[in-house]
């Protein structure tokens, strides 16, 4: 069975005619004869009489009939999803994103789902144990990350998107009376709160470089595990956390402020990674967006 063959069956139960089924398929009558005679045989049942003034359709044929309809419909309807994902205005992405990365891809897909509201986009978390298998065997479409998180391997593409500084970021009331700007070297006599290293472990790794390069031992040191449970404690003046500057814009602005740390170079840069198998008809498009916002002036937080 084909479907030239319940097309064909579909336009001769629709006009009793095989001349006019003919001329609705493109094709000869004597093709449309020998596509019924093989769906009778298929079938082994007789799916019309014929005679040389009249065309019936049997009690079979009408039960054919709806599921024919079913699944040319069905084809058709799978033809067009296909082809729509093909040529990119429909489909699926899954992004993932790092803790410490969140403020460059938000205006990404927020273009991205503007321009292209036919595709789904999953967003997930990006902190898995193997960041390599996860970038490459499917797990994700694109990860956002600091660019010395990308693991080594030689089948992932990268694209630098941004650059920023770190800052601090304390409560308004431990913040009172100081300058706008603070000096590291001070952080000696404040209670450290930071995100802790299984979740932004490339963050956690720079802020103890940066405690050995000044000698500094906090007053104490306190780590978290998400996003919600720091910026709790930074407004309650329980301490200081350093976070990348676009970062510490998802802090409440009524009760913290973020300060630039004058005595230190913290630059850091962060990439797009994916596989380069990556298969997936509508990563181009994703591509194309991230590329548009990729090192802009407005993505060099601060610097």
């Amino acid at each position: 069975m084909d479907i030239n063959q319940l097309n064909c069956f579909i336009s001769v139960a629709q006009t009793l005619n095989f001349s006019e089924a003919a001329r609705r398929n493109y094709v000869s009558q004597s093709s449309v004869s020998r596509y019924i005679g093989d769906l009778e045989q298929e079938f082994g049942v007789q799916l019309f009489t014929r005679s040389h003034r009249d065309v019936i359709i049997t009690n079979e044929g009408k039960i054919l009939l709806p599921y024919a309809l079913e699944i040319v419909n069905t084809l058709s309807k799978a033809k067009t999803v296909v082809k729509q994902i093909r040529d990119g205005s429909t489909g699926r992405l899954t992004v993932g994103c790092d803790i410490t990365s969140m403020s460059f891809p938000s205006k990404c897909l927020e273009d991205f789902s503007a321009k292209y509201p036919g595709i789904e986009v999953e967003l997930k978390p990006f902190d898995a144990a193997d960041r390599s298998q996860a970038i490459t065997g499917g797990e994700f479409d694109f990860c956002f990350m600091p660019r010395d998180m990308v693991p080594e391997n030689s089948g992932i593409e990268t694209l630098i998107t941004h650059t920023e500084p770190l800052v601090f970021v304390a409560s308004k009331q431990n913040m009172k009376g100081k300058n706008s700007k603070m000096s590291f070297s001070k952080l000696s006599s404040r209670r450290l709160l930071i995100l802790s290293e299984s979740v932004a472990p490339i963050l956690f790794m720079e802020i103890m470089d940066l405690l050995r390069t000044f000698h500094i031992s906090p007053e104490a040191q306190t780590s978290f595990d998400d996003l919600s449970s720091l910026y709790l404690a930074l407004s309650a003046g329980m301490g200081v956390t350093i976070l990348p500057k676009s970062l510490a814009g998802f802090a409440s602005e009524e009760r913290t402020v973020c300060c630039p740390i004058e005595d230190v170079d913290t630059a850091m840069s962060y990439v797009m990674a994916w596989s380069k198998s990556n298969s997936n008809p509508v990563a181009e498009r994703f591509i194309d967006t991230v590329q548009k916002y990729a090192l802009g002036d407005d993505n060099i937080y601060g610097l």
